[in-house]
């Protein structure tokens, strides 16, 4: 094996032009370790918010991004077992110890990574790289909102907002899947016919429509969802609220434009409305998502591929909100 790897690190924070394309030391599968070539990684709006820098988050840098990861098992460590060599593997991207790759520790832009052994998720054999790095993030993400957090229902009517994003997409597969009525809020024409495509019943148009909250409303003859899903944050709470059915349900697990939001409290009590944070995922919801792409239920939907050398290509897209679905780096 070689002594040297193919990494793109951020140098700082800024952008995209931070991001080089540089030669780094393979690093050495320690104890519980193992190392992994790396096929595949998905890009996540997480890593624009890490080469901007997050306020009060501070990010040591250089810092390989990228946290969806997908690869072949290559070495192992004191303490694993030698069955993993060869295995075909997605990574859980949390670290056991806190944190997440990519942003508390170095991520998927590169050739090999070494992880703790219980990071490690075997890929079904139908399952291709490209379509398991698709999944962890994003997929994971609203697997938990939705199934988990959500107790999302056969027959219910659910608004997703920022909808042509990686999270928002899987939201709309996986609500067409559980046999929901999907109305899905976009930012264009091109996103909207897109959707409907996917299979979204109703699409609302942001910019015809920039308070979403009437469209949806008299698209559902009066009668609110039963379930909205917002991570957008900032100015689109009260709008939401509107929106919603008697009992109903705001699921959110994330605020890409702002994370303080004004609420209308009236309609809480009115309306006897939940609101249901859903922080993150477990290996559970990614070994379910691989389990639905093996049983064809869901095919990821992935925008873009780009090679290592192009990733920043690849995060520009997301930094300007141009995707719609996955932005994949294969490696």
């Amino acid at each position: 094996m070689t002594e040297m790897m193919r990494v793109v690190a951020i140098q700082e924070h800024g952008g995209v032009d931070k991001m080089k394309l540089d030669q780094w030391p393979v690093p050495v599968a320690k104890a519980n370790h193992a190392l992994v070539e790396i096929k595949a990684c998905g890009l996540n709006y997480m890593d624009v918010f890490v080469l901007h820098g997050m306020p009060d988050m501070p990010t040591k840098m250089p810092r390989i991004p990228g946290g969806d990861v997908a690869g072949i098992v290559r070495e192992v460590g004191e303490g694993v077992s030698s069955e993993w060599i060869g295995k075909r593997v997605v990574l859980f991207p949390r670290f056991p110890e806190g944190g997440v790759l990519g942003e508390n520790g170095n991520g998927g832009l590169c050739e090999y990574i070494s992880v703790d052994e219980r990071q490690l998720i075997e890929i079904p054999d139908s399952v291709s790289f490209r379509d398991a790095a698709a999944l962890p993030i994003a997929y994971g993400t609203s697997h938990r909102m939705l199934f988990t957090r959500g107790r999302l229902k056969k027959g219910e009517k659910v608004l997703i907002l920022g909808a042509s994003g990686g999270v928002g997409v899987s939201c709309l597969q996986f609500a067409k899947m559980a046999g929901c009525e999907v109305y899905a809020c976009t930012s264009s024409e091109e996103k909207s016919e897109k959707l409907k495509a996917l299979g979204a019943d109703h699409v609302i148009n942001y910019a015809d429509n920039p308070d979403f909250s009437k469209a949806v409303w008299a698209a559902t003859g009066k009668k609110g969802v039963d379930v909205a899903i917002n991570f957008t944050g900032g100015d689109t709470w009260i709008p939401t609220q509107r929106c919603m059915a008697v009992n109903g349900r705001i699921l959110t697990c994330g605020s890409t434009v702002d994370h303080m939001c004004t609420i209308d409290v009236r309609f809480v009590w009115f309306r006897e409305m939940d609101i249901i944070g859903s922080r993150a995922y477990v290996p559970d919801d990614i070994k379910a998502c691989l389990q639905f792409v093996a049983d064809k239920k869901i095919d990821p939907v992935i925008d873009q591929v780009f090679s290592l050398e192009n990733s920043a290509d690849g995060l520009r897209l997301l930094e300007e909100r141009r995707v719609f679905g996955k932005v994949i780096i294969e490696i």
